[in-house]
């Protein structure tokens, strides 16, 4: 998932029902793209060359004897509270509102959290803050770090935020380098055993040869996008951001580009890599104990979303109703990103804390307990 996820303007409903009551609720999604421009990407995607899957030879693996409902929760593009805490260097971690609004979470409804992180801060938000990496970051919390393992992880995400879709084409080596780098930095600063094995790829896809880099790494189970795929034929205007230019740079056979959109989605054609299975496979997966196992490179891929439920899309009022329109599956998984919580951040949103603890809260008012993503893996 991705910083740029998030654009005021227009808003798009979608409709969904209320769990506990029965009612079809509206919720506004924070997302803006006419109609118009989408049925014109959809227009040109009909046009395209229709791919078959990447993943041919899998099943769908199940883990069994798991009491109850369980919930995860992960937090994307975490860099800028380490930038923090080795500027301020306070007596504790937790006097950071950031991490400290996530123990309050835990400690009141039982958050367990995810944070991937980023090696280092980007060029992006100047020279000097991409002198700024995971080396910086002093060990002087190290006791409480390990004091939260139960409930608190680090995982793998990207080098740094930019450029985007860094793993679309990315070999073996560069995954393995950087996965390597980061947990290296995060066992000396938080400890052992704080390192989390379920990955979200930053923007999503990965090569087939970073995959396998992921699974030789010590990755229990791998994010997946869904849907039909079609060749990318060079036609740069369906992609925004300048996408495809890293989509066409060292092209693996794997890259291709999809329909990701919904109602209102400002990215609604995007690219995808190996990680990538038909709708009726994904579907499978999500909101349960169950994930695709691939037979060829030997990687477990899984739903790391239940749609519509990723935070920073939400306004606050918004939050409860999102959450319910999923029903109550027996894992349910929801998410943010971290810039949004920061003031000088385009997006903003002053909210940030309160967002998380309504959606913890109604896990919690609804039966669910946190567990990692990567426990509903064998």
């Amino acid at each position: 998932m991705n910083r740029r996820d998030f654009m005021i303007g227009t808003v798009a409903a979608l409709a969904g029902g209320c769990a506990s009551s029965g009612r079809r609720q509206e919720v506004a999604m924070l997302r803006t793209e006419s109609a118009s421009v989408q049925d014109a990407k959809r227009a040109a995607l009909a046009k395209l060359k229709e791919l078959g899957p990447t993943i041919n030879d899998f099943e769908i693996r199940r883990k069994k004897n798991i009491p109850g409902k369980r919930a995860a929760f992960y937090i994307d593009d975490v860099i800028w509270v380490f930038r923090d805490l080795a500027k301020s260097r306070p007596k504790s971690c937790w006097d950071h509102r950031f991490l400290g609004h996530l123990k309050e979470a835990h400690e009141r409804y039982g958050l367990k959290v995810q944070l991937n992180v980023f090696y280092a801060d980007d060029f992006y938000y100047g020279a000097r803050a991409s002198e700024f990496s995971l080396k910086d970051m002093p060990d002087i919390w190290r006791n409480e770090f390990q004091a939260a393992k139960d409930w608190l992880r680090f995982g793998f995400h990207s080098l740094r935020e930019f450029p985007d879709y860094p793993w679309i084409n990315a070999s073996y080596d560069d995954v393995k380098y950087t996965w390597d780098m980061t947990i290296r930095e995060v066992e000396r600063f938080a400890g052992p055993d704080m390192f989390a094995l379920a990955v979200t790829p930053h923007w999503g896809p990965m090569s087939k040869e970073g995959c396998v880099a992921l699974k030789d790494c010590g990755a229990k189970v791998v994010w997946v996008s869904r849907g039909k795929r079609w060749e990318y034929n060079g036609n740069r205007s369906l992609l925004p951001y300048g996408h495809a230019m890293r989509i066409e740079n060292f092209r693996k056979p794997e890259t291709a580009i999809y329909w990701r959109g919904g109602g209102g989605d400002d990215i609604s054609v995007s690219a995808c890599g190996y990680n990538h299975l038909f709708a009726k496979e994904v579907e499978k997966t999500r909101g349960t104990y169950n994930w695709v196992h691939d037979r060829d490179t030997g990687v477990n891929f899984k739903a790391f979303s239940m749609g519509g439920t990723c935070l920073n899309l939400l306004s606050l009022k918004n939050v409860e109703a999102a959450m319910a329109r999923n029903g109550e599956p027996e894992f349910y998984i929801h998410a943010t990103h971290e810039e949004y919580f920061y003031r000088h951040y385009f997006g903003y949103q002053p909210d940030y804390c309160e967002k998380t603890l309504v959606a913890v809260k109604w896990m919690y008012d609804h039966g669910y307990k946190y567990a990692f993503i990567e426990d509903s893996v064998d």
